[in-house]
């Protein structure tokens, strides 16, 4: 259950991107033992992209990314039980497509809108999973605060002529879950949005305002758990159901329900999870694995900060990667 909260509020930054990416809870392998790479830059050809990536699939597509030159890609996958006419995990990987827009020659003048034409007519792009990708290139803001807007495409839409386009004025804020762009029944993200407009707003007034404290502020949103108790005897399905209530995601597992409240309590704690992988390798447990914090500032310098809460290390420390650069072009 991710999300994505994205705003052009903030007078001095022309982005800010804040996202958690919750293990996918369909199948076994998709726990948060699935092996992924923490965000870095990528090896040639394409060593102008930034981001983590997914290593199960032979693609190692990415859920997250940025360019030297100011492409943005963020995936969100549907939440679509097994019955779905497309398969949940098919022979195409939805990270890949994410990954298709992000490693174009950094010199290609594809726009953001001929990409979306170019992935939403891809073959077999309907018979995967359902997922929203937001997409765009960033450019320096218009003196009248107009911006390069970014688009969200989906493959549960018969092409790109619909796709809502988001950011292109300053005062936005949006939010991008599970689900279809502006879904209205998922509390998570109508939260995530009014918490994220509060946060910039404050920090806008601050006058000794740093970017750590924003970031540090950012990551705090991040962290905000409202999940439900779960009710006795309730099934696991329901229970992932609940998810859409809570913009982070504590250590869970489907057994859950069987422990006693000491045992639960130990359950919903990070050094119960690493002490977890160092006997089972997680691969029961589902969470929110990665936060990261994006910040483009008026002059195009990037801020990207990645932090992984589960690296399967025994002394429960959290990894945090740190990167910036001057967007080409800007």
């Amino acid at each position: 259950m991710c999300i994505a909260l994205i705003s052009t509020s903030h007078p001095r930054y022309a982005l800010v991107l804040a996202s958690n990416r919750d293990a996918n809870s369909h199948k076994k392998q998709e726990y948060i033992a699935r092996p992924t790479a923490p965000a870095e830059w990528w090896s040639a050809p394409n060593e102008h992209v930034l981001g983590g990536r997914d290593l199960l699939r032979s693609v190692q597509g990415t859920w997250l990314g940025i360019t030297r030159q100011g492409r943005l890609a963020c995936l969100t996958n549907f939440r679509e039980d097994s019955t779905s006419a497309a398969p949940i995990s098919g022979l195409q990987s939805r990270g890949g497509i994410a990954l298709a827009y992000l490693t174009v020659p950094a010199d290609s003048d594809e726009t953001p809108a001929d990409a979306a034409a170019r992935i939403v007519g891809t073959d077999g792009i309907h018979d995967v999973g359902g997922f929203s990708l937001l997409l765009g290139q960033l450019r320096r803001p218009a003196a009248d605060g107009r911006r390069a807007p970014l688009g969200v495409i989906s493959n549960r839409t018969p092409d790109a002529q619909d796709m809502p386009w988001i950011a292109a004025a300053k005062g936005e804020v949006h939010g991008l879950s599970n689900a279809h762009f502006g879904d209205a029944s998922w509390p998570k993200v109508s939260s995530g949005e009014r918490m994220l407009r509060e946060v910039l707003a404050k920090d806008s007034m601050r006058t000794d305002a740093s970017k750590e404290q924003l970031v540090d502020e950012l990551f705090d949103l991040l962290s905000v758990d409202t999940l439900p108790k779960r009710k006795a005897g309730q099934a696991w399905e329901a229970r992932i159901m609940q998810l859409r209530n809570s913009i982070f995601i504590p250590p869970l597992h489907k057994n859950d329900g069987s422990l006693d409240a000491d045992e639960l309590h130990a359950a919903r704690s990070r050094d119960w999870v690493h002490a977890r992988a160092a006997s089972t390798g997680l691969d029961d447990v589902y969470a929110t694995h990665q936060q990261t914090v994006i910040l483009v500032d008026m002059d195009g310098h990037v801020t990207f900060v990645e932090r992984t809460l589960y690296t399967g290390k025994d002394d429960g420390t959290d990894s945090v990667r740190t990167f910036e650069f001057d967007i080409e072009g800007w």
